[in-house]
C-alpha cells in the first residue's frame, strides 16, 4: 500500500499530522511534510505505508479537507 501527497494542495490544517505520525508539521511553510516521502514531481510525494500503519494512513487521507492525500492498494487502485 502506498500514499501520495500533493504538498501544493495542502492548506496547513494539519489534520493528517493528528491522525498519523507519517506526517509532520512544517509551521514555517504552513504545510505538512510526508516523512520519508520521495518527491516524484514538484510538490508530489509518495511512500510505501508500513503494514502496521495502514489504518492510520487511511485516516490521515480521509481527514484532509482538500484531498491532498491519496492511498492506493498494492494493485494501484485508489482506496482513499
Amino acid at each position: 500500500m502506498r500514499i501520495e501527497y500533493d504538498r501544493d494542495t495542502c492548506i496547513g490544517m494539519f489534520q493528517c499530522v493528528a491522525e498519523w505520525d507519517g506526517f509532520e508539521r512544517d509551521s514555517d511553510a504552513g504545510k505538512a511534510i510526508l516523512v520519508d516521502g520521495e518527491e516524484q514531481e514538484e510538490d508530489q510525494f509518495v511512500r510505501e505505508i508500513p503494514e502496521d500503519a495502514e489504518l492510520d494512513a487511511k485516516f490521515a487521507a480521509r481527514a484532509c479537507p482538500v484531498d491532498a492525500i491519496e492511498v492506493y492498494d498494492d494493485d494501484g487502485e485508489q482506496i482513499v
